[in-house]
């Protein structure tokens, strides 16, 4: 009986050690109070820049293993912001974006490679309606912890050239070479986690929500202080403000 337990025992360890050397792919969800995206074209002799306020989108990213990693955002396209209405609205207009016609701006990830210190991210970019292929370099800012909702977050940088002509944002006649043709998009992107974890199979977030990654562990425990059994979403201790057991007080 002895030597069923100790071997049951170190089978359960040899698990543990094999969970804990594989890593988990983490879904995050870009957090646009505290991102940006902005771009900057030459003006004659200067650069004018402006960005977008709506985007949203979700990467998975995977620290240990980023070539497993996926990207996907959207851009609203009629939401750019040059700070000059005017200047906006003729953006907007089909000599520039035609944002009736091709309301949003996306990007999809088909591969990525890390090289160096930096993310060498491939995919899709539909500016347009027009698609093609482009590579983004990503640098990982750092991944940590929220000190609010206890979930984690990651933060990314990126920049990119692209040509306004290779997507047709080029009707406006520009004889006078008033503005340059090609355009750098910045981005600066700090993201939430959504529980991803838990669809990689991390038995500490089977709700795959980040307000509640422990609350269906049956015992008390650091996972689940409260002890609950119960998969409720954000509230694990039915408790209106905020405490060790609902950390976004929901």
């Amino acid at each position: 009986m002895l030597n069923k337990r100790v071997r049951s025992a170190g089978v359960s360890l040899l698990a543990l050690m094999l969970l804990a050397g594989t890593g988990f792919a983490e879904t995050f969800r870009i957090d646009k109070s505290h991102s940006n995206v902005a771009f900057s074209v030459r003006h004659i002799v200067s650069r004018v820049q402006g960005g977008f306020t709506g985007f949203s989108g979700t990467i998975q990213y995977d620290e240990k293993h980023p070539e497993k990693s996926t990207v996907e955002a959207t851009i609203q396209t009629a939401s750019i912001n040059t700070h000059n209405e005017r200047r906006d609205g003729h953006l907007r207009s089909p000599d520039f974006f035609d944002a009736a016609a091709h309301p949003e701006i996306t990007f999809k990830s088909t591969k990525v490679k890390k090289q160096g210190d930096k993310l060498m991210v491939m995919g899709d970019f539909t500016l347009h309606g027009v698609t093609k292929q482009v590579m983004l370099p990503v640098e990982v800012l750092g991944v940590g912890m929220h000190p609010m909702s206890k979930a984690p977050v990651a933060g990314f940088a990126a920049e990119l050239t692209i040509k306004r002509s290779d997507y047709g944002v080029n009707t406006w006649t520009d004889v006078a070479g008033v503005l340059g043709d090609e355009v750098k998009i910045s981005l600066n992107i700090e993201a939430g986690a959504t529980g991803g974890m838990a669809k990689a199979g991390n038995p500490c977030n089977p709700c795959g929500n980040a307000c509640n990654p422990c609350g269906k562990m049956a015992k008390k425990n650091a996972c689940n202080p409260c002890g609950k059994n119960a998969c409720n979403p954000c509230n694990p201790c039915a408790k209106a403000k905020a405490n060790p057991c609902n950390p976004c007080g929901m």
